[in-house]
């Protein structure tokens, strides 16, 4: 009797911590393990740059300190950044270049792409295949005759140093060469039979169709050209016409001793219209690479 007794107790006990554990685990939600751990991986990758922020207001004594708190210095570090080291004139020239490289290798990607999917010409095969081969070729390699080509052309020194060399996009053909693929054949032949032409084809059918990929790309070229250094500071000379990546050099050099405000100061501001870039064009960019059986 005393067995049974004590058989029932344990029941009682082991089904009323069942009871308590369904409820602690109905009170956390089922992907809240998922979310600590995407709040702390964003915690670890946004410090650096919420360090930078803070370093960007403080003197060299504030960060020897460890201070984990804005300082008073900002003023007097953006003086220094954007009016005595002129770094405003390099984001400038950069936010030319990379919209101008950026719309050029735009539309020339566009009228690859249309090329190799509605155009029948010898030897296309052979082309798309070169184009895929130059995908493997980083810039550094290329530097050499880029720098003869554009010294051949009297181009040094100038803007066109710095925009035509890198017009043409193996990456861009390529994507928008997939993306038409994926387009039915019937649009091009209804085109054809209206009497529409190639151009008026692909600005009226095919480019309100590929809004999310120039998105996608357009975001990547402007980044990349922004953030070149070794091709500006090879073929370009004089301040005017710097890039800003060159430029933030000049808050490193020149002085006794380093300034750590200053300089984070000029590296978060060069982050800005990247930033700005990747915020307007967010959508079309998560859209342009996304896989779908609509797409």
């Amino acid at each position: 009797m005393a067995s049974e007794t004590q058989t029932v107790a344990q029941s009682q006990a082991a089904a009323l911590g069942e009871v308590r554990e369904t409820g602690l685990r109905a009170l956390i939600p089922k992907r809240a393990y998922a979310h600590v751990l995407l709040w702390l991986a964003c915690l670890i990758i946004g410090f650096p740059l919420f360090y930078a922020i803070l370093v960007s207001t403080q003197t060299n004594s504030n960060v020897y300190a460890y201070q984990f708190y804005p300082g008073t210095n900002f003023a007097d570090n953006w003086a220094k950044v954007m009016i005595e080291r002129g770094i405003w004139r390099y984001m400038v020239n950069s936010v030319f270049i990379a919209i101008a490289v950026t719309f050029g290798k735009t539309l020339l990607s566009l009228l690859a792409g249309m090329a190799f999917v509605y155009f029948r010409f010898p030897g296309k095969w052979i082309v798309f295949g070169f184009v895929l081969i130059t995908l493997m070729m980083p810039t550094e390699i290329l530097i050499i005759a880029l720098f003869r080509f554009v010294n051949d052309l009297n181009w040094g020194n100038t803007y066109f140093a710095l925009i035509v060399p890198f017009l043409a996009s193996a990456t861009g053909s390529f994507l928008f060469r997939q993306h038409f693929a994926n387009i039915p054949a019937e649009l091009s032949e209804s085109a054809q039979l209206d009497g529409a032409t190639p151009l008026q084809f692909l600005f009226r059918v095919l480019v309100p169709m590929s809004w999310n990929t120039i998105g996608a790309l357009a975001v990547i070229q402007f980044v990349y050209v922004w953030n070149m250094y070794l091709w500006p500071a090879l073929v370009i000379q004089g301040q005017d016409r710097q890039v800003v990546q060159v430029g933030l050099r000049t808050l490193i050099g020149g002085d006794a001793s380093l300034s750590f405000g200053p300089l984070m100061l000029g590296a978060v501001a060069a982050s800005i219209p990247p930033l700005i870039v990747f915020i307007l064009l967010q959508k079309q960019f998560m859209s342009g690479f996304a896989l779908s059986r609509d797409k």
